[in-house]
């Protein structure tokens, strides 16, 4: 049945197809992306692998003192300079708009965003001694931290570029965005399999789960641009963050709990962000876990 209608429409058919196939990819050559926590783990990764698929330029946000040679390295092997590098505190705002207009003022209106910049302070929220009685409390001071990194932070980077997308479309005279533009923007949130909740992280997984109250808000609102918002909760990754767990408990409480029986890859975490951006069917929530799930 499928082969006849094929042949009965011809050319037409299967013209339709490929047209259709290459409408659900977004084309990224004239794209400016921002990237947070971009010279390490899965933001590094992320940053490379939209270069690899052609994007014009791309903000690379870290603190780190080798975001400039990282970018340089990249730009080299790439042919092209296409990585931007940008050293400062994702959670400073003057910072934050420093490099939005930085990048508007070079390449265009941001209209990329993937905020990856993250931190853990994993304990137990509240310990008691069983010899002396006294209960030792989870820090006030870091929870608020890591709530700055790893949920204010995202949320602020996200609304900065649906603000710059949302300015660009008032210069070209543009109201309400119509389904006929095309996807206008995309941002992608980095939750975690923590955020269903997490022994030993009070602060991290309260953080995560707060994401994705901030993922489906703004996506309501943003919608309003042509801008998507989605979030990935990625498993356990071979990041410099999840090695410094130790070994030991990467052995006894993941590998022995993930389908897989490994760590997953930065470059497999990076490459469902991209298809995250590129594909407009896909919204909301994907989990890229590895089918990792707590010990009992």
């Amino acid at each position: 049945m499928s082969a006849g209608n094929g042949n009965k429409n011809g050319n037409g058919y299967w013209g339709e197809i490929e047209r259709n196939w290459r409408e659900a990819v977004l084309d990224l050559k004239d794209r400016v992306a921002v990237v947070t926590g971009g010279a390490r783990g899965i933001g590094r990764t992320t940053s490379y692998a939209l270069a690899l698929e052609g994007i014009k330029a791309i903000a690379v946000v870290d603190m780190g003192d080798d975001v400039d040679e990282i970018c340089v390295n990249a730009n080299q092997k790439l042919g092209r300079e296409v990585l931007v590098p940008f050293r400062g505190d994702v959670t400073q705002r003057e910072f934050r708009r420093q490099v939005f207009a930085t990048m508007e003022q070079r390449f265009g209106p941001v209209s990329i965003c993937v905020p990856a910049a993250g931190v853990t302070r994993d304990r137990l929220a509240v310990r008691l001694d069983k010899t002396t009685g006294e209960v030792d409390m989870y820090p006030e001071e870091e929870f608020r931290r890591v709530m700055e990194i790893d949920l204010t932070a995202p949320i602020y980077w996200g609304l900065e570029t649906i603000a710059s997308v949302a300015k660009h479309r008032q210069h070209a005279g543009k109201g309400r965005w119509d389904p006929n533009e095309g996807i206008q923007g995309v941002i992608v949130l980095i939750g975690s399999v923590s955020s269903a909740g997490n022994k030993g992280q009070i602060s991290y997984a309260t953080a995560k789960a707060g994401l994705e109250g901030a993922q489906a808000t703004m996506a309501a609102e943003a919608v309003y641009y042509g801008v998507r918002c989605a979030i990935i909760h990625p498993g356990y990754t071979d990041t410099a963050m999840v090695r410094a767990l130790g070994d030991q408990f990467i052995n006894t409480n993941v590998i022995p709990f993930t389908q897989l029986r490994r760590l997953l890859r930065p470059e497999e975490i990076a490459h469902a962000i991209c298809f995250l951006i590129r594909n407009a069917s896909v919204s909301g929530q994907l989990w890229a876990d590895a089918g990792w799930h707590p010990a009992p």
